[in-house]
């Protein structure tokens, strides 16, 4: 059970965990929202937003597809899970495997399934989000008072970072399912697992080549 709590620590605590270490810069999550602000800004004085409908539209097709394909995976996870008897025994044959009970397989099983569902709910919210951003750009209106596009601008971002953070959420749970999927070859493979999934996150985060490009626009966007 210490290695489902440590799982469960991580998987719950990583997002505030994350934002505590970045302290509101230095990983991408956080610096994209400083990037997304400024397009929106840009499309509010944008004549043409033919451009923001289509960047946008390729971010939804992108939510769509993973939602799409976890959806699979839900279904394949509950077909072992609601398996019965047949389902244990086939996977207990497996020498790879560490389930010592069809009790324990179960609770496994159901984690993986957790891990995805919770996914599969991040990207639909994320999907319902843009589709609400792409109602604003479509409405935003023909102005040459700054102000006003800073504002709509502004504005939009608001409804556009939670729409992408949503995103981020259900491909973070990917990682999280991996993770998850590993207690079933035993306790010390899941906390490995679980640490090595939570230890490449944040390096992506704060220390891959994308997130020093991100940093340095960021700093670029804000003079510095």
């Amino acid at each position: 059970m210490a290695a489902l709590a440590v799982f469960l620590a991580l998987w719950l605590a990583y997002e505030p965990m994350l934002k505590a270490i970045a302290r509101g810069r230095g990983v991408i999550n956080t610096d994209m929202t400083v990037i997304r602000a400024a397009w929106m800004r840009t499309m509010a004085g944008r004549d043409n937003k033919f451009m923001d409908g289509q960047l946008l539209g390729h971010t939804l097709n992108s939510a769509s597809f993973f939602a799409s394909s976890n959806l699979i995976l839900i279904a394949g996870a509950a077909g072992v899970l609601f398996g019965g008897e047949g389902a244990f025994k086939s996977a207990s044959s497996l020498e790879v495997l560490k389930t010592s009970s069809r009790l324990l397989f179960e609770v496994q099983i159901a984690l993986v399934l957790l891990t995805l569902a919770r996914g599969l709910l991040d990207f639909i919210w994320a999907i319902r989000q843009m589709n609400y951003c792409l109602a604003v750009i479509g409405a935003a209106p023909q102005s040459e008072d700054a102000a006003f596009q800073a504002a709509y601008g502004d504005i939009a971002a608001r409804l556009m970072n939670p729409a992408l953070s949503a995103f981020n959420r259900g491909v973070r749970g990917y990682y999280f399912g991996l993770a998850a999927a590993s207690w079933l070859f035993g306790p010390l493979a899941f906390v490995m697992v679980t640490l090595a999934a939570v230890a490449l996150l944040v390096m992506r985060q704060r220390r891959s080549p994308a997130a020093r490009a991100i940093r340095d626009l960021r700093r670029l966007i804000e003079g510095g």
